[in-house]
């Protein structure tokens, strides 16, 4: 009897807890997977176009480019790694071939290669030490393998698709892990051919046969993330400046969608609100003017204040920033290019290195609940794993975080917690000033992150509105500086 009476205790007291118990919000699909919560927490990727163009002056090379002129005679893949590393950047992408299909590794499938030229008498494998330079840094290793190769003579033809899946898996047997396959839209036109000399047009939907190509690449490496115009994985953010759109949702419906598709500039620059797959912008852009080194643009690389602003169009609009950095013929980061680098670190760090509202309290009309685990204090907390959110039927709402003494402020900095998905749709900032609170800036969606530059103003309270959002807002972070 006495055992039954605590059975029913205990039963009781399950039941009370239960209804005390707040539910987290459910998520707003899609969502994104844990490689890709990953990747948009890399931020920074470093792109490193590297070949024969580097010796011919081209940007495109032909296809017809002797192997004997590739001789990189000071190459050293840990100082382009560690000046990457040092610079705040948490992967590498490396053209392993470009358009002209020379192949910076030995393989077997074509002599259009590293084996036969004169870099390490014949010996060298610059996607080898890359590799290894990135794991010995600590960044991740991605690789860039052009499907369009002006080189090959079977290019247009069944069998070249033969040649480029057994390139694949040289790369992804042989030189892993490897995080990201990157791939772009040009595809097709004038080239060498194997001495052809001629014009060759693809389907470029069709062609390749992406979704067996993609299968196989999965096959040997399950968590690799994969770029294209149209993803699967990640999307191109629409143009070559480094610049998200300040609308940009991380979703898309890609069914209509593939690399090399003209007319979807804009849709990949905004993504589309209703897509049906988490496909988030890559902002790519070079620190000079070309993808690849020319002497004559030394003069030219892009100066740490252009790259700070570049950041806060890619990183700051939601997206990550793949920013390129070509070696030059001795197979070295040039040093305008590695002072440039270290200049953009500094000012990365000397403004975000006193966040303002770290600790701060911070107030809100409503919260899920009432409950701890969603009040508005997750979002100074400096912890990525808490949020702030409101109950299911609020859409709008407004936080105000107390500075506690008047600050100068230039950045506010708002995340959303994207592993349920992505919400916001309309929101705006306020400062007390005046005795009254002042609009100092207005925008449309957060994302992983959103960085937003206002004119500088002193006050000692923030308000952040949100106006309009799919689902209960729910932000993870804000940080002021």
């Amino acid at each position: 009897m006495k055992s039954l009476t605590v059975l029913f205790f205990c039963l009781y007291l399950v039941v009370i807890n239960a209804q005390n118990i707040i539910m987290p919000p459910e998520p707003i699909f899609p969502i994104p997977s844990a490689e890709q919560l990953a990747w948009h927490e890399m931020e920074l990727t470093a792109f490193v176009h590297f070949t024969l163009n580097t010796f011919t002056g081209k940007e495109w090379g032909y296809g017809d480019e002797d192997p004997a002129i590739f001789n990189p005679v000071d190459f050293d893949a840990g100082q382009w790694v560690k000046t990457f590393s040092e610079a705040g950047f948490k992967s590498v992408i490396l053209t392993c071939k470009h358009h002209d299909g020379f192949c910076l590794w030995p393989g077997k499938y074509t002599e259009h290669s590293i084996k036969n030229s004169p870099f390490r008498n014949g010996q060298g494998d610059v996607v080898r030490e890359v590799s290894e330079a990135c794991k010995k840094y600590g960044l991740k290793f991605g690789v860039y393998l052009s499907p369009w190769d002006r080189n090959h003579p079977d290019y247009g033809q069944p069998e070249y698709i033969e040649y480029y899946r057994n390139q694949l898996k040289e790369l992804f047997q042989n030189y892993g892990p490897i995080y990201e396959m990157w791939f772009d839209g040009a595809n097709g036109g004038d080239g060498y051919y194997g001495g052809k000399r001629e014009h060759r047009t693809i389907d470029r939907k069709s062609y390749y046969d992406w979704p067996k190509t993609l299968a196989l690449v999965q096959s040997m490496q399950p968590e690799v993330i994969f770029f294209s115009d149209a993803g699967p994985g990640v999307r191109w953010i629409g143009n070559e400046q480094g610049r998200a759109g300040e609308t940009n949702w991380n979703t898309l419906t890609p069914d209509t969608l593939y690399a090399g598709k003209s007319g979807i500039e804009n849709l990949l620059n905004v993504g589309a609100a209703d897509g049906t797959h988490w496909i988030p912008g890559e902002a790519d852009v070079s620190i000079r003017k070309g993808w690849f080194w020319h002497e004559e643009e030394d003069s030219m690389v892009k100066s740490p204040e252009m790259l700070f602003n570049i950041y806060l169009s890619s990183v700051g609009r939601g997206s990550t920033l793949l920013l390129n950095v070509p070696p030059d013929k001795t197979g070295l980061l040039h040093k305008n290019d590695v002072n440039s680098l270290k200049g953009f670190r500094k000012l990365l760090d000397k403004t975000f290195k006193n966040n303002l509202a770290s600790g701060k309290k911070v107030s809100s009309d409503n919260w899920r609940g009432h409950a701890d685990e969603f009040a508005p204090a997750n979002l100074t907390d400096n912890d990525k794993t808490s949020y702030w959110a409101t109950d299911d039927d609020v859409l709008t709402s407004e936080i105000v975080i107390d500075l506690e003494k008047s600050c100068e402020v230039k950045y506010v900095l708002l995340q959303e917690y994207i592993p349920l998905g992505q919400r916001v749709k309309s929101f705006e900032i306020e400062v007390w000033k005046n005795q009254r609170w002042e609009k100092v800036i207005q925008g449309t969606t957060i994302g992983y992150k959103r960085i937003l530059p206002i004119e500088p103003v002193k006050t000692d309270r923030i308000r952040i509105r949100i106006n309009e959002a799919k689902a209960c807002p729910v932000l993870s972070n804000v940080e002021i500086y």
